[in-house]
């Protein structure tokens, strides 16, 4: 999936533990470790709100796009043609 999450980042710039954020946010640690692992399909605002505001940051310091290909990957034939 092109959209890469960065909680592991966020939770060494902190020195805060798995169990500690998923506590502050109110989910699981199992459901914490989905999305921190890249597995989760979809995130509800409400809990990418909680993770900021838990983690003092903002929601571009979590998550982050990468073209499917890989960095340096030319854009999609569609995406070229919507920006002509």
């Amino acid at each position: 999936m092109p959209i890469t999450v960065d909680i592991d980042v966020m939770l060494a710039r902190r020195k805060m533990s798995v169990g500690e954020l998923a506590e502050r946010v109110g989910i699981t640690p199992a459901n914490l470790a989905v999305l921190k692992n890249g597995r989760a399909k979809a995130v509800r605002f409400a809990t990418l709100a909680a993770l900021c505001e838990a983690l003092d940051c903002q929601p571009g310091d979590l998550l982050r796009w990468e073209p499917a290909d890989g960095p340096g990957a030319a854009p999609a034939p569609d995406a070229q043609a919507a920006s002509a």
